[in-house]
């Protein structure tokens, strides 16, 4: 079981959660990705991808200005 981080400080929405899609392809069951963004509205993004995409958002924690999230495919 993998974990792979992604950056993706800078981009505004749409872009960190079509970033996390693109990622997702690479993803096996079991793996995790973790991801730091810093876009206003990158936690309801996130958590709304991950309801759609049916993935476990295991955890969201603040890091200065950004928000680091943590997913379980």
């Amino acid at each position: 079981m993998a974990v792979s981080e992604l950056d993706v400080r800078g981009l505004r929405c749409p872009q960190p959660t079509l970033k996390i899609t693109v990622m997702s392809i690479k993803m096996k069951p079991g793996d995790s990705l973790e991801v730091v963004a810093d876009c206003p509205t990158f936690e309801k993004d996130v958590r709304d991808w991950c309801a759609r995409a049916r993935k476990t958002l295991v955890w969201v924690r603040e890091e200065g200005t950004a928000k680091k999230v943590h997913i379980r495919f």
